[in-house]
């Protein structure tokens, strides 16, 4: 496991955020704390940060429960035995990919629960998500309100690269009404924005 973030400069932090917001306008940004201790929180609140996403429930519950002023989403690989944990502390699940996942949200979601369906849409082997041509039949099986879709594309060299991979997934979202894209993380979040993306997850651009 990588080593824990610490000593955030929350000036920093803040002229990070706003050098971003300005190249990528109204996108969501979302700060992955997957790799920041719980006491560096404050920094970022103080930067001006609103939304965060932690990819473990267990730090998940233990970050939100000390930070309940920021809206807190679940970004990680979801483990369908980990979905009753997750959920009373989130806005979005960005993850939903199995069966298994969604007999336990019908099991443990709240009437208001929202998720994104993660979709394999390189259709790489043995990477998690929907393949893109079983998509409608998973969304008519989700037992929650699905507000869009999110994606990581194949690991590539350049973030031009990617942008086919995030206009495929947004010609999905758009063709079924989804509003929501989560896509584009610190090495081309840009490239994403200008394919749809409504949300980007950001970490180490962030905190550098």
């Amino acid at each position: 496991m990588a080593e824990l973030i610490r000593g955030l400069d929350a000036r920093r932090v803040a002229d990070n955020l706003a050098r971003i917001r300005e190249a990528i306008g109204d996108v969501q940004i979302l700060a992955a704390v997957k790799y920041l201790a719980v006491e560096e929180l404050d920094a970022l609140a103080e930067a001006g940060v609103t939304v965060v996403g932690e990819n473990r429930a267990q730090e998940l519950e233990v970050k939100a429960t000390a930070h309940p002023e920021l809206t807190w989403d679940f970004i990680g690989h979801l483990q369908s035995r980990k979905v009753k944990q997750i959920v009373p502390y989130v806005r979005w699940i960005h993850s939903v990919a199995s069966d298994s996942a969604l007999k336990e949200l019908e099991k443990h979601a709240a009437p208001d629960t929202e998720v994104l369906v993660e979709v394999n849409i390189a259709r790489e082997e043995g990477k998690s998500g929907i393949d893109p041509g079983e998509l409608d039949a998973f969304l008519e099986r989700c037992p929650v309100k699905v507000v869009g879709l999110m994606t990581m594309p194949p690991m590539a060299e350049r973030p031009e690269d990617s942008r086919r991979w995030f206009a495929a997934l947004a010609q999905l979202a758009g063709e079924r009404g989804l509003p929501e894209l989560s896509m584009g993380t610190s090495q081309d979040y840009a490239v994403a924005a200008q394919e749809g993306a409504t949300i980007v997850r950001l970490g180490t651009i962030l905190y550098a």
